[in-house]
């Protein structure tokens, strides 16, 4: 799984955002607000990985449960899907 083309991840402020441009933003024209675990997935994300290497590198990042993890990566990546950001 891949982050699509034309969708950048910046640090504003204390925050993070990602937003579309170029062809991207034909269809999400809005900005997504993630918070440090977040920002840490959609970097990865952006490498390409799979959905249980992202859940993985989350509770070892983290240290959260694998349950846990998997349930937040899951609503996630369904976010992604539904800005299309996702390959």
């Amino acid at each position: 799984m891949k982050i699509r083309d034309g969708f950048i991840l910046r640090k504003v402020g204390t925050q993070y955002v990602v937003a579309a441009t170029g062809k991207a933003s034909e269809n999400f024209n809005g900005m997504m607000r993630l918070n440090e675990s977040g920002a840490f997935a959609f970097r990865l994300l952006q490498e390409g990985i799979t959905e249980e290497a992202l859940v993985r590198r989350i509770v070892g990042e983290y240290e959260v449960g694998e349950e846990a993890a998997r349930s937040d990566v899951r609503r996630f990546l369904g976010r992604l899907q539904e800005a299309n950001a996702l390959e």
